[in-house]
């Protein structure tokens, strides 16, 4: 059993009928303790009704919330979620809210160095205040994990390039590759040759590109492993890439084969975009199912 901290915005979705719990880093979280690990989120919410219960659905569902502060002069983050007629999602995200806010405390450095791996993401950075903090956290992270999660305006070149910088891991998704590609002058025009331009100018190793229903391709230790991606009808896609992350990471601090550890990720997050919400329960046993229906 590994240790994980995620740290970031936790949130509730507002759909147009209905709120789910949410946010990225939460969503990450919750999709690897799902696989027991033993998972810590750092974050803040809001001390009213909203932030009582994200606090509660987190600890019933079995992620340590010892580090979610609570701000007293911010809500509970809620983003106003739009599906389109595919599924995919379009978001609005309130400023400010609680996660704008996350202090540094000595307890919080004292879970980061315990910890094998930490993942953050950019748009947690939006605010300086919380920015700071996870500049600081970095100082003392062993495995850093970052996830991209590009949600305009709320990020800048020179930000992305510094939280890059500072990855053991990378994951991004197409339309973010060929961003950041852009952000350091590649000339390159395929998707392999970008990811091993990235990986040289940020010295990380591990970079993972997710490419929507047609999977995902990772780069681990100068090798590539693809996979093409599972055949569903779409509910929403609002989680599915956290998910994947999730499950991703989850299988990789098992040592399981990198082959083998995206096959699994890409079959997750196409079960959470087959269902409604970020977070639905998916059970081991019903991925091995969905990926060999006739084994």
């Amino acid at each position: 059993m590994s240790k994980v901290v995620c740290f970031g915005e936790v949130l509730w979705d507002v759909f147009p009928s209905h709120k789910k719990i949410g946010g990225a880093p939460l969503n990450v979280a919750l999709r690897i303790q799902s696989f027991n690990h033993d998972v810590a989120i750092i974050s803040s919410v809001g001390d009213d009704k909203l932030g009582k219960s994200l606090i509660d659905y987190v600890l019933q569902n079995g992620v340590n919330t010892e580090h979610i502060q609570k701000a007293q002069k911010f809500n509970t983050g809620e983003v106003k979620v739009k599906l389109n007629t595919k599924g995919s999602a379009s978001y609005d995200i309130n400023f400010p809210r609680a996660w704008d806010y996350i202090n540094i405390l000595d307890k919080n450095i004292d879970l980061v160095k315990a910890s094998d791996a930490f993942v953050y993401g950019s748009l947690v950075a939006r605010n300086d205040v919380s920015k700071q903090t996870l500049f600081e956290l970095l100082n003392h992270a062993r495995y850093k994990i970052f996830d991209l999660n590009l949600r305009p305006p709320h990020y800048t070149k020179d930000l992305l390039i510094h939280l890059m910088n500072n990855a053991d891991f990378i994951k991004f998704n197409d339309d973010e590759l060929y961003e950041v590609s852009g952000y350091l002058d590649s000339k390159y025009r395929s998707m392999e040759q970008n990811i091993k331009y990235i990986s040289q100018k940020t010295n990380t190793k591990h970079i993972c590109v997710t490419k929507g229903n047609h999977g995902a391709v990772l780069l681990y230790n100068d090798t590539f492993y693809y996979n093409s991606g599972y055949l569903i009808n779409v509910v929403d896609t609002v989680g599915a890439g956290d998910s994947f992350l999730g499950s991703l990471i989850s299988q990789l601090l098992n040592k399981v084969n990198p082959q083998q550890a995206i096959d699994f990720a890409c079959a997750v997050g196409a079960m959470v975009a087959q269902s409604e919400g970020a977070n639905p329960k998916i059970l081991r046993s019903k991925v091995e199912t969905f990926m060999n229906p006739y084994r």
